[in-house]
């Protein structure tokens, strides 16, 4: 299971680059890694498998996946129909360079997303890889992002679906507490599953999630938005696979919480009314398209009832039909995407003479329209016999209610049945012009490039309606589903023998078999009746016109309206506490930091603070000059001058480390304070030296009082604090962890690298989000480069010779020589200096934190020696690739570990011994310090080329008139 979900990602990765090099036959190969996982599905059906993958053990966070028979049908429904959509990409999609390359790592790593999530037996695990399909559906969606429609589809789809996936977050956390585990094996192996109003409040929120995710009324309506996506995505994602994960989900929690008193009232209540309001709406719409999406609304309504009523009769139903609606609905919506290219509209009414012109893929549409509606021989027929028994014989449910859900589901089936035809018949018969549209409406705006939207109204003469055959292998995908549907119907005993393991974990015993034939039994009634009603229904269809206002897009609007109510609520909320005062703002944050704490501090049960106010005179003296320097910033109306005594204080903070023993917290305390003066000295250039009179402020009381108050709550609630731990402090026991579990003798660099790595890797992706946001604001246009080098200036002469490379570009009245020769001279010792931290901070003061300051410092000194092009001749590199490589690397070293059995970030010691240079001890955790090496230096790089480079070019710019004589009024 783990080398499926690498083989994905590893396809996913090397998708864009295949493409690139293979064109749209990459598919084919692309094709190649769910068909190859499928074989080891199929060869692994009856043996239950576990993998578990060490991660936080400590918090039950570790990679728990479970392969068992309902893993193993929507496993295969995922990886088969997947490898047959890439197939069908093959030829449904022009060459569209990188475009398409990114389309088809899209895809690719949404089908292993789907195995994550239903082979994940960790609950949290789950989360993670269901929201991964919520990000990549939503990029799959927008994938015409020139189009106003696919925008919205796509952001509509996150939102719905992100947001129940938060409900279900939360669910399960409530959940895994209250049973003690995040497992659903041992949540499904319990005796007594959690019960109680925390319980229920938890399956209801899980719920929610789920029929979110299966677009179930009244949060439908992001399904046919969705529709806006390429063919091949509404085939996949929105048939076979992603909207199956509420369902699947619903089925694994029902053996346990199938008699919860919030199951059957949610579940039974929405299924029903999805399956019948969804049904009525494919009897309007006039798009093929979106026929089958609300007919999907209506089956996927049909499917939770069958998962969700909680017998083992029903639970083999829902499976079977799980397998045939990914069967048939996958196929229709490969055949719309084919008569999409072909006839080059989707429009019911304007298609005629198909059948004729295409026989082939009027059959295939013929026999998944059967399975669809539930016409023997076809699996669809199968499936919906059994469900019919099933809710018939639901002992699980009072006799009124089994007689109510069974009247829907009837009634939802003739629905069924009306729209199958409504399909066939407007996709490929031959219509005449009586009772159809008067001409002047349009079809929805075609949504793949080769697609051009065809006035609607009378049927277009055969001659005129544009058709181009399609291939073989173009055909072939839609075919092969088809037949499968025949062939699975066909042969019911050996599906049931693969399906019923599922069904036997329920409460009770399976009674029914899937079979073709029965006898006259009251389920051959209902399909009779079903048939026949759905028929006369067809025939009275012009009864249910299309309105400007259907009763179930009020949903739609509905989710506009709430939208326009959060913004107008936003706009409020931050129109009276954000009023563009930067003083009331920071005022706001302040006042709330004094009076909530305080308040708590004052309510709550306090110990007594016993504080050491120094170990030795000298750090009172370095107080004292802090404090000093503190008001001095408050005073001086100098920019750079406030800027300094402002630093001193950063310093002062350096030497009481050092006083009390920390060289590590100090060198560290000295270097950023170092580089923050430099930002806020290239900052600061473009500004006047002296604060204007009109900006000055005299001394105001208010201001003064809350400073105050500020810093006394902050040190009283430090001293709290402190003083209110109960427990053993751990700091005693750290030097000795670092040496055994990290192998190294400094213990703050051990705990960022190896012991508390989860939280430096956290603290750098932070910083290359910094990095890139700074340089973005900067950058507006363009945000990647290097920074410029000397042959790029125009005043550049390599004759010319300079301490230098680019020192002789910098104008004579701002060159210093001395700057430029000390620098020559300095700059190769910092440099080593750095690597020294680097490699030596494992035991002794330094580390990549500290080795990637030092090597930004040292390029600072390059650029304000030398000017911006000396920055680029210093290190003639983009900063994102840096930052890049940085981040890779460490999380790399994240994963590698992961692969070799070991906790993620876990560190391995190799001791060596080599000739001449003797016994040498290396730790792995120096790769991940090498990552944050990488990601300081081009965080100082990106800063450098932004708030230096870029502002020294746009300062030329700006003077450049001026030196030509030419400044206009």
């Amino acid at each position: 299971m783990l080398a499926i979900l690498l083989a994905h990602a590893a396809a996913a990765l090397t998708a864009p680059l295949w493409v690139r090099a293979l064109g749209r036959n990459a598919f084919y190969l692309l094709a190649v890694v769910p068909l190859g996982c499928l074989g080891w599905v199929i060869a692994n059906w009856s043996e239950p498998q576990r993998v578990r993958l060490s991660w936080a053990p400590s918090i039950a966070l570790n990679i728990d996946l479970r392969f068992d028979t309902l893993a193993a049908v929507l496993c295969a429904l995922v990886l088969g129909v997947g490898a047959l959509v890439l197939v069908y990409c093959a030829r449904y999609f022009e060459n569209d360079g990188a475009r398409l390359g990114v389309f088809a790592a899209e895809l690719v790593a949404f089908a292993g997303a789907m195995f994550g999530l239903v082979t994940s037996d960790n609950m949290v695990l789950l989360y993670v890889f269901w929201e991964a399909t919520t990000v990549l559906s939503f990029l799959l969606i927008g994938h015409n992002a020139e189009q106003a429609a696919s925008r919205r589809a796509a952001i509509q789809a996150l939102l719905v679906t992100g947001a129940g996936g938060l409900a279900m977050l939360a669910g399960i956390v409530v959940l895994g507490t209250a049973n003690g585990s995040y497992l659903l094996s041992d949540l499904l192996a319990a005796n007594q599953p959690p019960s109680g109003v925390a319980a229920d409040v938890a399956v209801a929120l899980l719920l929610v999630g789920a029929l979110t995710k299966s677009a179930v009324v009244p949060l439908h309506f992001w399904l046919p938005g969705a529709m806006a996506a390429p063919t091949p995505v509404s085939a996949y994602l929105h048939a076979a696979a992603m909207v199956k994960a509420g369902v699947y989900l619903i089925a694994r929690l029902a053996p346990v919480f199938a008699q919860s008193p919030v199951w059957h009232p949610l579940v039974l209540t929405l299924g029903l009314t999805s399956m019948l309001l969804a049904g009525l709406r494919s009897l309007q719409v006039a798009d093929l398209k979106l026929v089958l999406a609300f007919g999907t609304v209506s089956q996927l309504g049909f499917l939770i009832v069958l998962v969700g009523l909680g017998t083992p009769d029903a639970a083999l139903a829902g499976v079977t039909m799980i397998v045939a609606h990914a069967l048939f609905k996958a196929c229709l919506f490969l055949v719309v995407g084919i008569i999409d290219h072909g006839a080059g509209t989707r429009d019911l009414r304007r298609l005629s003479g198909l059948g004729r012109r295409a026989p082939v893929l009027y059959g295939t549409a013929i026999l998944a329209a059967l399975s669809m509606a539930g016409i023997p021989p076809l699996l669809g027929f199968v499936g919906k016999e059994s469900a019919l028994s099933a809710v018939m014989n639901a002992d699980v449910l009072t006799a009124p209610a089994r007689g109510a859900v069974l009247a829907c589901v009837v009634l939802g089936s003739i629905l069924t049945v009306a729209y199958s035809i409504r399909f066939v018949q407007g996709a490929f018969a031959d219509k005449g012009v009586e009772g159809e549209p008067a001409p002047g409406a349009t079809t929805p705006l075609a949504h793949h490039p080769s697609e051009v939207p065809v006035a609607a109204g009378r049927p277009e003469p055969e001659d005129r309606l544009r058709w181009h055959p399609p291939g073989a292998l173009f055909s072939a995908a839609p075919v092969l589903l088809a037949v499968a549907g025949l062939v699975a119907g066909l042969a019911p005993s050996w599906l049931d023998a693969r399906l019923r393991p599922y069904a036997e974990t329920l409460a009770g015993t399976p009674v029914s078999h899937l079979a073709l034939w029965h006898g006259f039994d009251p389920a051959l009634a209902a399909t009779l009746l079903i048939v026949v009603g759905g028929v006369l229904l067809y025939r009275l269809r012009d009864r249910f016109p299309e309105s400007d206002h259907p009763r179930l897009g009020n949903a739609d609007r509905a989710y506009d309206a709430t939208l326009r109510a959060m913004d107008t609520l936003s706009l409020r909320m931050t129109g009276a506490v954000q009023r563009g005062s930067l003083p009331l703002s920071q005022a706001t944050i302040l006042v709330t930091l004094i009076i909530l704490p305080t308040v708590l501090l004052a309510l709550g049960t306090r110990t007594g603070v016993t504080l050491r106010l120094w170990d030795s005179p000298l750090q009172s003296a370095i107080g004292a000059i802090m404090v000093v320097t503190a008001l001095a910033a408050t005073v001086l109306r100098n920019r750079l001058a406030s800027v300094l005594v402002v630093g001193v204080t950063g310093y002062g903070s350096g030497v009481i480390f050092a006083l009390h023993g920390a060289p590590d917290l100090a060198l560290t305390q000295f270097l950023v304070e170092t580089l923050t003066l430099v930002i806020f000295v290239l900052v600061l250039r473009v500004f006047p030296a002296r604060i204007e009179a009109s900006r000055r402020t005299a001394f105001k009381v208010r201001r003064a009082l809350l400073a105050a108050g500020t810093g006394t709550v902050v040190a009283v609630l430090a001293g709290f604090a402190v003083a209110a731990r109960t427990a053993e402090p751990v700091w005693p026991r750290i030097p000795d962890a670092a040496y055994e579990l990290g192998g190294g003798k400094n213990a703050v660099n051990v705990l960022l690298v190896d012991l508390r790595a989860w939280d430096t890797l956290g603290e750098i992706s932070v910083l290359v989000v910094a990095a890139t946001g700074v340089a973005s604001l900067v950058f507006r246009s363009r945000r990647f480069g290097s920074a410029p080098r000397a042959a790029d200036s125009p005043d550049y002469d390599p004759a010319l010779v300079s301490w230098l490379p680019a020192g002789r570009l910098v104008d004579r009245a701002e060159r210093s020589m001395v700057l430029q020769i000390t620098t020559r001279l300095v700059f190769p010792t910092i440099m080593v200096l750095s690597v020294y931290f680097f490699f030596s901070g494992h035991n002794a003061p330094g580390g990549g934190f500290a080795g990637g300051l030092t090597a930004g410092l040292a390029l600072t000194l390059r650029y304000l020696a030398g000017g911006r092009y000396e920055l680029g001749e210093a290190l003639p590199v983009d900063a994102g690739h840096v930052l890049g490589a940085g981040l890779t690397l460490a999380a790399g070293t994240a994963v590698s570990s992961l692969l070799l059995g070991a906790p993620p970030l876990s560190s391995a010691i190799i001791e060596v011994s080599l000739p001449v240079v003797g016994h040498v001890k290396v730790v792995t955790a120096l790769l991940f310090d090498l990552g944050v090496y990488l990601i300081v230096v081009g965080l100082v790089l990106d800063v450098l080329r932004s708030l230096g480079a870029r502002l020294d070019s746009e300062l030329a710019d700006a003077e450049t008139p001026s030196a030509n004589g030419g400044s206009g009024a």
